[in-house]
């Protein structure tokens, strides 16, 4: 989500929507996701159409999403953005992992 285009975040519920509809993950609750709020250096932050807290609220509201502020042109926060969501696929893979899979189970019938 750009922070200098209110348009970016008003479509966050659609993008967050059509993901979880496309993707259709086992356990869309608990699938991992993150927020990024990128160009938060534009004009040394005047053209912000988004506020911080218009941001947190939105991820509060699906299950409490991190939220990271970045800014690539000044390299804050990416890096922390990117190691974050990395833990959260990984640590969802790992309870994916411990899930049985109904393929993994052979039944067999003898009559």
């Amino acid at each position: 989500m750009s922070a200098a285009h209110r348009r970016s975040f008003n479509t966050l519920d659609t993008w967050h929507d059509e993901f979880l509809n496309q993707a259709d993950p086992s356990d869309p609750q608990r699938f991992p996701f993150i927020l990024v709020g990128n160009k938060i250096d534009s004009d040394g932050g005047s053209k912000r159409m988004v506020p911080e807290k218009k941001a947190r609220e939105w991820c509060a509201s699906k299950g409490d999403i991190p939220y990271f502020e970045t800014s690539a042109k000044e390299d804050h926060n990416v890096d922390t953005a990117f190691l974050c969501i990395a833990s959260l696929a990984l640590e969802h893979e790992h309870d994916q992992d411990m899930l049985p899979n109904p393929g993994d189970s052979q039944i067999d019938l003898q009559f």
